[in-house]
């Protein structure tokens, strides 16, 4: 009996519908290797609405950065993997001028260790707007840059507001260039939980870490390009009770109907590593480096 795959990853979603050696049609990917310091990227180009339908998520670019050392505590690797996102934050970035005007969105719940990676990093940033609207560029000794606004909505049972109708607010009074929303997410693998990163040019879907889908954070919804970046912290139990049972199926008779109820007793539970905490706050630092370098002019 199989298993409904719970995934926020394009690339684990590429995996679960591509057989070896087949291509999807739509969908195009590019891999790049940093063997060196154990660093590959794989970018998934959702070309066609054909493609968007087979693999589950919108026409857009994925690009996945999984690094198996993330999860410990190095900081000159994290300063590695740090570099690596920014390079590819700034392939994102809006290229109609040469001065942005970036909103960053820490979507999560404070309260949450596994979903706090968006609310952490945004408390890292270098904000900049105010200070540039107060005093001009001349603060920073500098002739052009980037500015920086952040934000951290909340979730809806504390505010009452959707996440997107605050930042639909946020965007009509300061009008940014771009959105940069940080989220947590849900991976298929325990082996990419806190190790891989996910940037794309779709947008955000805030709470989908944690299975609880609000409205999605997007050029359609928002009127300014939304670039998401996420890092799995959790993955579902039923996925990993899921596989074990197959494999035990494999092996000898089992009972298919005992096996689907309790599939749908785990369908809400969610798993994390026991260090959590640690790593979370090791996390948004590398998250909230990123982004100040992918920013620096």
């Amino acid at each position: 009996m199989g298993v409904q795959v719970r995934t926020d990853l394009a690339l684990e979603a590429k995996e679960t519908v591509q057989k070896p050696d087949e291509e999807i049609r739509g969908v195009r990917v590019e891999e790049e290797k940093d063997t060196e310091n154990e660093i590959y990227i794989t970018r998934v180009i959702i070309e066609t609405r054909n493609g968007a339908k087979i693999m589950g998520k919108p026409m857009g670019t994925y690009i996945t950065l999984e690094a198996p050392r993330m999860a410990t505590p190095d900081e000159d690797y994290h300063r590695e993997i740090s570099e690596k996102v920014a390079d590819q934050i700034r392939e994102l970035l809006p290229d109609e001028k040469d001065e942005l005007s970036v909103l960053v969105v820490g979507l999560g719940n404070r309260e949450v260790t596994a979903d706090a990676l968006g609310p952490n990093a945004a408390d890292q940033l270098h904000i900049t707007r105010h200070v540039v609207r107060e005093f001009g560029k001349a603060a920073y000794n500098k002739n052009k840059m980037h500015t920086t606004s952040a934000i951290v909505p909340g979730v809806m049972a504390k505010t009452g507001m959707e996440t997107c109708e605050i930042i639909r607010g946020v965007v009509e009074q300061t009008e940014p260039d771009v959105i940069i929303a940080i989220d947590a997410l849900a991976a298929r693998s325990t082996k990419r939980l806190n190790r891989t990163i996910q940037i794309t040019d779709t947008g955000v879907q805030p709470g989908s870490g944690v299975g609880n889908h609000r409205h999605a954070l997007t050029r359609e919804t928002l009127g300014v390009p939304v670039i998401g970046i996420g890092i799995p912290t959790v993955v579902d139990a039923g996925t990993i009770v899921g596989d074990a049972v197959e494999q035990v199926e494999r092996e000898m008779l089992f009972c298919s109907d005992v096996h689907a109820v309790k599939m749908a007793e785990l369908q809400n539970m969610y798993v994390t590593t026991k260090d959590i905490d640690d790593v979370v706050n090791r996390l948004s630092y590398t998250v909230s480096e990123a982004i100040n370098i992918a920013l620096e002019i």
